[in-house]
């Protein structure tokens, strides 16, 4: 019979994909003999277990989850259900990756009104014992019922009213029980019966909820920010309760063992006195710093130091930990490599290897290179920040700046998103249902919460601003308002907010680039040690080719040609070429061009001071460049000297039913020959004018003929970029090489590779295309149709930003595979949008690309990637 149940004793930190990182983490922490309030483990696989079996948990599963019930009762020496010394647990979610508030938690499970009268009676403490249950009911409610949470907080708010009290903890035992009943008949008005008293039926709703919980939206949207499969499942864990709730000489924190915006070395984290786990993460109740804890539990907090130094030293990473004092005894909860800013995590890395923690290799290993583009995202302007004053101050929970329109809701964040708005969002504190809102927002400010809320740590693992905890707001939600330092803000007005230092301004402020600090170089010197995979930038301007340059690219990998043409003095030129109707008029309109191609191009190799160029020549449909304005088309005319009409039949002929696979690519210079003859003299004259400035640089033009399918094709037009580039270098009487090679983007092409690795010096896999060519939808189109697709498990992430490593990988590997034997000399690289994200980058390195080529600001994120990609080989 299959094992679907772990004790904590029976496992360890190496079983993390049967146990969740939380399961292995408990068991790991028992093993090392720290104070865990033992429990046992669901495993992933009874997870997805409970999906085959059409979400519900079997016979065999639930037997074993009753036996270990049996076990649990034995080592902790309470019964479950029992009237006089009962078993109270809590059930948490816990998948092998970490997905901070993405699942559900229930916690004081067991407890029934026969139950809570006989441990108020018992304990001699009626208030915790009616807390727990009001708690416990309007867990149950929300999580496994779906009731919801709004329902009992108004509840809850209206008996505050009553009593005239602000906080939970100043209601008192009779308060408590009064509002247990309020819920109760909240909980049967909702759902139609009575609140279950099974403590086994209980636990058996609250295990399925946790299984329901991987499924929900706000999970399913993190994991595929994440890359984390749908297949892993998530475990359960059932755990003894630890009570931080019973009085004042008890309490319940979060922290971790450096600071998680920055990485300063020391202990890190808050605490509130009489609560439970909830109140610190939710951020209901704004808690104390982690110090004060000295103060008031100074041999739990002196045995706590001790712990987080074995955590820290045994795990060899920064922990997060979650733990309760009960009566002034540590109980720890959880611990986890603790999630952090990427500025942290380099500081961290660095860190660890100067303290002999780790090796360089391990370092590098260590830092998530998604969040790399954090630290390349804007900050204040510095004048513009002396000038203004702060209106308000939260707690700097993620870094960066952030400039936008206020809204209130997620729902709003993503509408105003779509239509090109910058929003800041504004909550009085954030649930896990508004991450889509905060993907869209550019930061995020919230009025309750410390450190550890959800807000925090979700905006900080995003790479989002988000200020937290601004106590000071006085919120109007219902009226979309809220007001601060006496003024009040409206939906759309807007606010500026630093999510280092936590300062809140009123109106818009300036933002710029962010500076690298030190830690970066060091990393990204690691990283460039241990790669093999060169990494090549995308750039049609010289701006972009600099920047990438600084951020370590070593070459271009495409330079898209089209983008040149597009300014007043150009486009005039190219829709005069368009709209002639012999060669000659079109090389008359080419050769207006050819000094701006010509002066392009060499701008991009001076910025790339001799590293490699790949120039991808015309690719668009000409559709894409004729005038729709009636006064641009009057203006065409009169410089071709035709009447309105020919011309807007000229246009009315370049409509295209499928322009994405229509007259494009090589099929214009297979069609007009004279634009790829006009690109081939810009590009060999401006390298053969920077190799005479500059004898030492190593200039070799790549040019890249596009959306070649044939190898006919490419011979073609390589008849006439050779024969064109041959007599400009011999004109010119110098000794220049170059490259003539292709980008495979129509999966005939990979099919064919070893035919047209015959005349290619180089392949570049343009993914863009390559993946709506076999997928067969369009990128602009698929969003139409993608959260569907999403929703039904068809897909679990978008092919356009994460490569298709089943089938556009596979074409990808068969290309090499076909080509290389054929020329031993061929190069080959990437550089669709997918060069620069991790997973992609690994794949490619596994394939045996020579680079990928991505975005300027996505140049050290492959740079990191392709990095660990060869580490995790070796």
């Amino acid at each position: 019979m299959k094992k679907w149940v772990y004790l904590f004793t029976e496992g360890n930190a190496n079983m993390r994909e049967l146990l969740g990182g939380k399961g292995a983490n408990l068991a790991e922490m028992t093993n090392i003999g720290l104070p865990v309030p033992q429990g046992f483990t669901i495993t992933t696989e009874a997870c997805t277990q409970y999906y085959e079996d059409g979400r519900e948990i079997n016979e065999e599963i639930q037997g074993q989850i009753n036996e270990y019930i049996t076990k649990m009762e034995e080592i902790t020496g309470k019964k479950f259900g029992d009237h006089e010394n009962p078993l109270l647990v809590s059930v948490r979610s816990g998948a092998r990756a970490s997905m901070p508030g993405m699942m559900d938690t229930i916690l004081n499970l067991g407890l029934n009104e026969t139950v809570v009268n006989v441990i108020a009676e018992k304990s001699g403490n009626p208030r915790w014992a009616w807390d727990c249950y009001r708690r416990f009911i309007q867990m149950y409610s929300d999580v496994v019922m779906e009731v919801g949470k709004k329902y009992f907080e108004q509840l809850i708010d209206a008996m505050k009213e009553k009593k005239g009290v602000k906080q939970d903890v100043e209601l008192t035992a009779d308060d408590l029980k009064e509002l247990a009943g309020q819920f109760k008949a909240e909980y049967k008005a909702k759902i139609g019966v009575d609140f279950p008293d099974d403590p086994k039926e209980q636990l058996m709703g609250a295990i399925k909820a946790v299984f329901r919980s991987w499924d929900n939206p706000r999970a399913n949207v993190y994991r595929r920010d994440n890359d984390i499969p749908y297949s892993w499942g998530t475990a359960v864990n059932v755990q003894s309760m630890a009570f931080g709730n019973m009085g004042d000489d008890c309490g319940t924190g979060v922290a971790f063992t450096r600071d998680p915006a920055t990485g300063a070395k020391g202990l890190f984290g808050e605490f509130l006195t009489n609560a439970q786990g909830e109140d610190v993460v939710a951020g209901v109740r704004t808690p104390m710093k982690i110090a004060e804890m000295a103060d008031k539990f100074p041999e739990a907090f002196a045995q706590f130091q001790e712990v987080c130094k074995t955590l820290e030293d045994h795990y060899r990473d920064m922990q997060d930990m979650e733990f309760t004092v009960e009566h002034g005894k540590l109980y720890m909860l959880q611990t986890r490599n603790g999630k952090r800013t990427a500025q942290a995590a380099l500081k961290i890395a660095c860190d660890l290897v100067d303290e002999g923690m780790r090796t360089e290799e391990e370092a590098v290993a260590m830092i998530d290179p998604r969040n790399l583009d954090t630290l390349l995202h804007p900050q204040f302007d510095t004048a513009a920040l002396k000038a203004a004053t702060p209106i308000g101050k939260g707690l700097g929970a993620s870094p960066g700046a952030a400039c936008g329109k206020i809204v209130f809701t997620a729902e709003d964040a993503e509408e105003w998103h779509a239509r090109g708005e910058r929003v800041v969002l504004v909550r009085l504190e954030t649930s896990p249902e508004d991450i889509t809102g905060m993907k869209a927002s550019q930061g995020i400010l919230t009025v309750r919460g410390g450190m550890t809320s959800h807000a925090a740590v979700v905006a900080r693992g995003m790479g989002t601003c988000c200020v937290s905890g601004c106590g000071d707001i006085a919120m109007d939600e219902e009226n979309k308002q809220f007001t601060l330092a006496g003024k009040t803000f409206h939906e759309g007005d807007w606010l500026s907010i630093d999510g280092t230092t936590g300062n809140i301004y009123d109106g818009e402020i300036k933002t710029v680039d962010a500076t690298i600090a030190g830690e970066f170089g060091r990393v990204m010197a690691w990283a460039d040690k241990y790669r093999k995979l060169k990494v090549r930038t995308n750039a049609d301007t010289p701006a972009d080719a600099k920047k990438a340059r600084e951020l370590g690219a070593e070459g271009i990998g495409l330079c898209r040609t089209e983008h040149m043409f597009f300014e007043e003095d150009r486009i005039a030129a190219f829709r005069e070429m368009i709209c002639s109707d012999t060669v000659e008029e079109r090389e008359a309109a080419l050769e207006k061009i050819l000094p701006y191609q010509q002066n392009d191009f060499k701008q991009l190799y001076e910025a790339l001071e001799g590293n490699p160029v790949t120039i991808r020549f015309l690719d668009p449909p000409l559709h894409e460049f004729v005038p729709t304005e009636e006064a641009d088309i009057e203006k065409l005319a009169k410089a071709q000297g035709k009447s309105v009409e020919t011309i807007k039949t000229i246009i009315a002929s370049l409509h295209e039913f499928n322009p994405m696979m229509g007259h494009r690519g090589c099929r214009l210079a297979v069609t007009y020959p004279e634009i790829a003859k006009m690109q081939t003299k810009a590009v060999i004259r401006a390298a053969i004018e920077v190799k005479k400035a500059h004898p030492d640089w190593n200039v070799e033009p790549e040019i890249m003929i596009p959306l070649v399918c044939e190898v006919k094709e490419l011979k073609f037009v390589k008849k006439v970029v050779v024969e064109t580039a041959d007599a400009e270098i011999a004109a010119a009487g110098v000794d220049m090489k170059y490259e003539v090679g292709t980008m495979i983007e129509i999966p005939r092409a990979a099919l064919t590779a070893d035919e047209i690795a015959k005349e290619a010096d180089f392949f570049c896999f343009g993914t863009n295309d390559l993946t709506q060519m076999t997928f067969g939808f369009s990128r602009d189109d698929a969003g139409k149709f993608l959260n569907a697709y999403y929703d039904t498990k068809i897909f679990e992430n978008d092919p356009f930003a994460k490569l298709d490593q089943t089938g556009v990988g596979k074409l990808m590997e068969m290309a090499i595979k076909l080509g290389k034997p054929v020329n031993p000399k061929l190069h080959v690289g990437i550089c669709g949008e997918h060069g620069g994200d991790p997973s992609s980058v690994e794949f490619c390195h596994k394939i045996g690309l020579d680079y990928v080529s991505c975005s300027p600001f996505r140049v050290p994120i492959a740079r990191l990637a392709a990095a660990q990609a060869a580490i995790a080989d070796k």
